[in-house]
């Protein structure tokens, strides 16, 4: 599949009722197809096909259509555990895009995408170090979303719980960057954390919840609450 097919069959799908009704919610000036989410799915995982190189090539090019389905797709091709024979190159479309990130749909496609090549290679936590540095409050945030993965382990390993604590110690730099991106993002790892390891949270909260916003202390525990 090539770009500019690719894009013309989402064209064919467009919905411009929906369309419209999306580009109200996002607040972000680009194009807008109004295709549903289940659909890009279907169609993404149709185009992956066998070769890895013209995968990321497609990836590419429907990113800088700058169509907001284009920008899902694009995660979407590259949302997969394995990325044979090797998962470099997505790795570093993946993290040329952070620069792009504006609005949290697309954001949150790419971070599910970027969680799956952490996942394969946690030495990528080096360079995940600089990003809660950046003056781009999404590439922050990216830092905390790309980890997501390390909140929902039942039984974690001794390795695991290592890339917790890394993390925590970015969230603690972060607790006062009282951006509403960062705080939220904060908070749903705190939350979704505490459903696995309550004890990191409460430490966390106890050390660090007076420099975070209420609402975010308030949506960090409030999973610890409904437990106790």
């Amino acid at each position: 599949m090539n770009v500019e097919d690719a894009i013309a069959h989402l064209e064919n799908l467009s919905d411009p009722a929906k369309a419209e009704s999306l580009a109200a919610h996002h607040g972000v000036e680009r194009p807008y197809l109004g295709v549903p989410t289940a659909k890009l799915d279907e169609l993404a995982k149709e185009w992956r096909g066998d070769d890895l190189n013209a995968r990321l090539a497609l990836a590419k090019g429907l990113w800088e259509s700058n169509i907001h389905e284009g920008r899902i797709c694009a995660a979407k091709l590259l949302t997969q555990a394995r990325l044979r024979p090797d998962d470099a190159g997505a790795w570093a479309l993946l993290v040329s895009w952070l620069a792009d990130l504006d609005e949290t749909a697309i954001a949150d496609h790419v971070a599910n995408a970027g969680g799956k090549r952490v996942v394969w290679d946690t030495s990528r936590l080096d360079e995940m170090d600089d990003w809660i540095a950046s003056e781009h409050v999404w590439t922050r945030r990216a830092a905390l979303a790309f980890t997501q993965p390390w909140t929902k382990q039942n039984k974690s390993k001794l390795e695991d719980e290592a890339v917790r604590d890394r993390v925590l110690g970015w969230a603690a730099l972060l607790a006062e960057d009282h951006d509403p991106l960062i705080q939220r993002a904060i908070a749903w790892w705190l939350r979704d954390l505490s459903r696995h390891d309550v004890p990191r949270v409460q430490a966390f909260l106890e050390e660090h919840g007076e420099r975070m916003t209420r609402s975010a202390r308030r949506e960090a525990a409030q999973m610890m609450k409904r437990q106790s």
